[in-house]
């Protein structure tokens, strides 16, 4: 699960928030895996921060209230701080590390090519057709006389395709963070923590 904590386009106090909330899941969930982190112009403090975890942590989406004097501008008058929770869709990966198809999920067939090459290639199935079964995506090649030559043909193909999909998908997750972190709904905060400390009250 990726999730994004977000202080939206709140004062600094909802990016000293972000932090403090961090620290905080990262003490109660020790396998939280930090992704990105965007650094505010304070330093020390982030307006958003991406993280991945495998525990469930869908009941934490929504807005996080912090409510605490600040501790940045003596005297003033809010004391209620606001940080957003967001599920990022995940990107599910289409090639392995070396950007080649897994086996499995790719379905090799043969026909007869026609066209150019003399009778041997009508004869013989040099023609080939890859299917990849996650995404529904079909290559064919018919360009080289060997069915070997045109299913290396195919897989590249293939690949580039899936490349150019799966760089849309993450583009698609960045996009749909950014969206989160602009829009924050203040009020039925789904936590409450209280004071410099960060208690959990609610």
């Amino acid at each position: 699960m990726i999730i994004q904590i977000s202080s939206g386009q709140g004062p600094v106090e909802c990016e000293l928030a972000v932090k403090k909330l961090l620290t905080s899941l990262m003490d109660e969930f020790s396998d939280i895996e930090i992704l990105s982190k965007h650094a505010s112009k304070t330093m020390g403090y982030y307006t958003s921060v991406l993280f991945e975890t495998k525990n469930d942590l869908s009941f934490l989406e929504g807005s996080i209230q912090w409510i605490c004097e600040s501790p940045l501008r003596n005297g003033h008058k809010r004391k209620n701080w606001f940080v957003d929770v967001s599920i990022i869709p995940e990107v599910k990966n289409i090639c392995n590390e070396h950007d080649i198809c897994l086996k499995q999920d790719v379905r090799m067939e043969r026909f007869h090519s026609g066209g150019k090459g003399g009778q041997n290639v009508n004869k013989v199935e040099t023609g080939v057709r890859l299917i990849h079964i996650p995404t529904g995506i079909t290559v064919t090649s018919t360009a080289e006389r060997s069915q070997l030559l045109n299913r290396k043909n195919a897989l590249n193909k293939l690949n580039i395709i899936l490349e150019e999909h799966s760089k849309n998908a993450k583009q698609k997750q960045i996009n749909s963070a950014w969206r989160e972190h602009t829009k924050i709904v203040r009020g039925n905060p789904v936590r409450v923590y209280k004071g410099m400390s960060f208690r959990l009250v609610k």
